[in-house]
């Protein structure tokens, strides 16, 4: 074999290998999504919990927007964003720059909630990267950054 033959073997691998541990945090990722969302609250399920983090992130933000973050049409949006509303963990206002959106922000229960949820999955990553060097958990931080910023937002239609 040459050694150009190997080294596209070896990156062959590398690629199959990469692929399938994205796969695994994918999957594993779904599921702590779901619990993370019923520490939120327990009538909650997948991806609430996310949905609040990017309401959280942002402070306000029209349901289009959450929809076009998430890769999801506004009727389904809207479902989520209704059962956020039934249980106060969010609020839902017209956009007054646009009368036909809505803006949602997080209640001070929504608030208090995702963040005692956020510190709490804070603490179970500090415990799983405890062994690891400060600049491990950087590199790490810096490679799962350049991996999103490749996989980009996803498009709608």
């Amino acid at each position: 074999m040459t050694d150009r033959a190997a080294d596209h073997r070896t990156a062959e691998q590398a690629l199959i290998a990469v692929e399938r541990e994205v796969a695994v945090l994918f999957r594993r990722g779904r599921a702590r999504a779901a619990e993370m969302s019923r520490e939120v609250h327990p009538a909650l399920e997948g991806v609430a919990y996310s949905m609040l983090g990017f309401i959280q992130e942002r402070g306000q933000v029209r349901l289009t927007d959450i929809g076009l973050h998430f890769g999801v049409g506004k009727a389904t949006i809207s479902r989520q964003v209704k059962v956020l509303e039934e249980l106060e963990l969010v609020t839902r206002e017209t956009d007054p720059l646009d009368r036909r959106s809505s803006l949602v922000s997080l209640t001070p229960d929504g608030e208090a909630r995702y963040v005692a949820a956020r510190s709490g999955r804070l603490g179970r990553f500090r415990d799983m990267l405890d062994s690891w060097e400060s600049a491990d958990v950087a590199q790490l931080a810096d490679l799962l950054k350049r991996f999103n910023d490749a996989i980009g937002e996803p498009k709608l239609g």
